[in-house]
């Protein structure tokens, strides 16, 4: 409230211009809704040819404005992912799902098994340092929950294999770069094959399990404060770790 001396009177202070969101969260959170869409149709909760839910439906499912919806539907149209009819709302394209456009040919070797350990330390480790500068409290705590079912498992001398690959997956996520998931996801039976094989041979007398949490939770930490390059050592030794336990240190020529 202030005095108008001219007037003799008090005027209303005028309204205060609405504040408007930082163009740098609005993207993210547009991400966010694009790869949470992204993985509902990877899973199948979407399948070819259905038709999504309206924008008003989706923003209320999401927790996001229609805006938001909106900008993440154009996306996915983009790339094919999506397509509208006319009156009729948008629907999943049988020809352009997550799933048909990346896929990789089945494990059936162990040069195979080695050959997935090399492409993973080429990404994940780069997925770590930047899920060490872009994550989020949504973040962390997913990656937390995966990392306390592994602290479970451990406890128990058990080796989850479903555990273990929701934590490499919630650190892409962190990221916020949907080309890590989609390679996580298009990945997942080939990991599942070698973290399988891993679990196995920390089985033992040996505190293999126990030293493989502790990998796990260090890189944990380090993403959760933020501390980028440590983040992206800690997992490229993990992996590292995991495929010289696995094979004894013998890795193969990969060159034939």
């Amino acid at each position: 409230m202030r005095v108008d001396e001219a007037n003799g009177g008090l005027v209303k202070p005028e309204a205060a211009p609405a504040a408007r969101p930082e163009r740098g969260k609005a993207v993210k959170l547009v991400d966010r809704v694009f790869d949470q869409l992204m993985e509902r149709i990877r899973a199948g909760n979407y399948p070819p040819d259905s038709r999504l839910p309206g924008e008003h439906e989706l923003a209320s499912l999401l927790g996001v404005s229609r805006p938001i919806v909106r900008d993440a539907l154009a996306r996915l149209r983009e790339q094919g992912i999506v397509y509208a009819r006319q009156g009729a709302g948008t629907f999943v394209s049988a020809h352009g799902s997550p799933t048909a456009q990346l896929a990789y040919s089945p494990v059936k070797t162990i040069a195979d098994i080695q050959r997935c350990y090399e492409f993973r330390l080429t990404i994940e480790p780069a997925a770590a340092y930047f899920a060490a500068k872009r994550r989020d409290d949504a973040a962390i705590q997913k990656i937390a929950a995966a990392l306390a079912d592994l602290r479970e498992a451990t406890s128990h001398q058990l080796h989850r294999v479903d555990a273990d690959f929701v934590f490499h997956r919630a650190v892409t996520e962190a990221a916020n770069n949907h080309y890590y998931t989609a390679s996580m996801d298009a990945l997942k039976a080939h990991i599942a094959v070698g973290m399988h094989l891993h679990g196995l041979s920390l089985l033992g007398p040996r505190p293999g399990l126990e030293q493989v949490y502790q990998e796990h939770n260090e890189i944990y930490k380090a993403i959760a404060e933020g501390r980028a390059e440590n983040a992206r050592d800690l997992m490229r030794a993990h992996l590292e770790g995991s495929r010289d336990r696995l094979f004894e240190g013998r890795v193969l020529d990969l060159s034939f």
